[in-house]
Formats: structure tokens, C-alpha cells, sequence
């Protein structure tokens, strides 16, 4: 086990550098820069910019140099000193800017995966043992609307009802009154109801989709042959159920639990921009829109290392959920 885990690691070393590499190039294909991205945004305020000073910000932020100089230079930067750079659109380093976002955002991305797996899960077991029921018939009807509803049509419509129903817009994370407040009881309790629309639409689509994806495995495990003569061998419902079937039914959605780390680590972006949610994927939108290639390089990039982490930490729970898997072996 630890030889393999050991091996996995090397081989994430070149993985990451090469995604980095490739994400460096990838942010930089816009034409022009953040500088040019200043300038249009300074003409279309009507204000007058010094062509001397853009060619001074362009030498300042090293945009006059080589791609694989910036790239170089950004990398040694981040290995050696751990520093992720300066971001030009808030004048701030990139480390503090995310950390100031990153509580609210694991907070939205945690409750949302517990909504997820929380409901999918026994409602496929449901929907598999009770096969071509009404519960079934609705898992499945829900399911399918949850899957074909957008993340933002399914935000505004829960903000039209919040607000019809009830009177409040339920948009951002705190009411008005409590965005500069301290933490008090009252502030938690306005986040907690604030996080009720964006964990919903969050976690809406995960839920339809692992409904479908855990009762089509269980009825496929309910099939087989060792279910059919352990119950002939007077082994309980319950038991035969939970500790054979399902435990090999699950398989498919525990490997994509370590994909989850990059999610958890962004949140959703497009439902984040339409609730104005102040977390990482609203900060990398914005990265992207002004060419703050430091700053969307650095999202990027431990998105892609969390992503890579999660693959490792799949793996090693298939492992450990089913004897069977051996590293990609399956032992006969």
C-alpha cells in the first residue's frame, strides 16, 4: 500500500507541472493583457492614460518578457517561497485573497455535498428495491426535471419564491445589516438561512444524477448470481441488502468523491455569480474577465492539484470498500 501510494505521488509531480503548464498557456491565448484590459476599461470611462505609464505596468508585471520566463519565474516563485503572486485587479497577494473567501466557500461546498450524497443515496437504494413503485416512478420523474433545470434558472426561480412567499430577496450570504457586523448568534442565523438557495441549486443536479446512477447499480448487483443464493441460504433481507449489494453498488459514486475536492475548493461558479456569492468561483470569473492571469493561474492550478489528490484518495476508498480491487486487479 504505501509503495503504491509512494509511486502515485511521483507520478503527480510531472501530472501537475504539465497541467500548469498547459493552464499558464491557456490563460494567456486572450490577445492582450491585463494592461490592455486597463487601458479599455480607463477609454471607456472617458479617462486619459499615459502610454508611458502602460509600458511601465507592462515591465513592472513582466509582460514584455517571454512566455517561459513568466511561466519560470512564476513556478520558482511558487515552489521555493510558496507564493502564489500579486493580483493585479485587487493589488493584493493571491494567498490572502483566497483565504479571505475560502471559509464561506468550503461551508457552501461541504453542506452541499452532504445534501448530495445524504439524499442520492438511500433514495437510489429506494428506488431499486421498490422498483416500478410510485417511489420509483417520482425518484426517477425528479430526477430527470433536477438534471434538465439549469443551476441559474433554478436560482432565480428559488429567489422569486423566497421573496414572494416570504417577503425576502434571499440573494449573497448575509442581509445587508449583517455584511460589516461581527459573528454574532443573529449573523449565523441569517448565513444559515441565506445558505439554503445556493445548497439546493448546488447540489439539485449532483442528487438527480447519483439517484440514476446508484438504482441502475443496484438493480444490476440484484441480479447476480451470490444475491440470488445467499437469499436461498436464508441470509436476512436487510443484512443481504446492505452488507453485499449495496456495498458494491456504491462503488461508482465513491470514485467520484475525490473529484469533489476541486468543487469543494471553487463552489459553483455560475451559481455563485447569479447569487452573488462571495466565494473562489466568483474570484476567478473575475480573474478571467480582467486578465488576471496570476491570480485565475493560481485558482487553476490548485483546483487541478486537489483534483489529482482526489483521484489518490478515490482510489485508495475503492480499495478499502472492495476487496476485490487490487490496484486495477481484480483477484480471482
Amino acid at each position: 500500500m504505501l509503495q503504491y501510494i509512494a509511486k502515485r505521488l511521483l507520478i503527480m509531480i510531472p501530472t501537475v507541472l504539465l497541467i500548469s503548464l498547459i493552464t499558464f498557456w491557456i490563460i494567456q491565448l486572450p490577445p492582450g493583457d491585463y494592461v490592455s484590459t486597463y487601458a479599455a476599461l480607463a477609454a471607456r470611462d472617458h479617462e486619459i492614460v499615459d502610454v508611458q505609464l502602460l509600458e511601465e505596468m507592462r515591465k513592472e508585471y513582466g509582460f514584455d518578457q517571454p512566455f517561459f520566463v513568466q511561466y519560470g519565474k512564476w513556478m520558482i516563485k511558487l515552489v521555493t517561497k510558496g507564493d502564489l503572486g500579486l493580483s493585479f485587479q485587487w493589488k493584493k497577494q493571491i494567498s490572502a485573497l483566497i483565504n479571505e473567501r475560502m471559509g464561506l466557500t468550503l461551508l457552501i461546498s461541504i453542506a452541499s455535498l452532504m445534501f448530495t450524497y445524504f439524499l442520492a443515496i438511500p433514495i437510489g437504494i429506494y428506488a431499486a428495491t421498490h422498483q416500478y413503485s410510485f417511489g420509483d416512478y417520482l425518484a426517477t420523474f425528479v430526477g430527470f426535471i433536477g438534471l434538465a433545470t439549469p443551476h441559474f434558472l433554478l436560482a432565480i426561480i428559488l429567489m422569486y419564491l423566497s421573496y414572494k412567499w416570504y417577503g425576502v430577496l434571499l440573494m449573497g450570504l448575509f442581509s445587508q445589516r449583517f455584511i460589516e457586523a461581527a459573528w454574532s448568534w443573529a449573523k449565523l442565523w441569517d448565513l444559515l438561512k441565506h445558505m439554503i438557495i445556493p445548497v439546493v441549486v448546488i447540489g439539485t443536479s449532483g442528487t438527480c444524477s447519483l439517484i440514476r446512477v446508484m438504482r441502475g447499480q443496484l438493480l444490476d448487483e440484484l441480479k447476480k448470481q451470490y444475491v440470488v443464493t445467499a437469499r436461498a441460504k436464508g441470509v436476512g433481507p436487510r443484512r443481504l441488502l446492505f452488507k453485499y449489494p449495496v456495498r458494491a453498488a456504491v462503488n461508482p459514486i465513491v470514485s467520484t468523491i475525490g473529484w469533489s475536492l476541486a468543487g469543494i475548493f471553487s463552489g459553483s461558479t455560475v451559481t455563485a455569480i447569479v447569487l452573488n456569492l462571495q466565494t473562489q468561483g466568483t474570484l476567478l470569473y473575475g480573474a478571467l474577465l480582467n486578465q488576471d492571469m496570476y491570480l485565475a493561474g493560481a485558482i487553476l492550478l490548485i483546483m487541478t492539484v486537489l483534483t489529482v489528490f482526489g483521484t489518490l484518495i478515490s482510489d485508495l476508498l475503492l480499495v478499502w470498500l472492495d476487496p476485490r480491487i487490487r490496484f486495477g486487479k481484480v483477484e480471482r
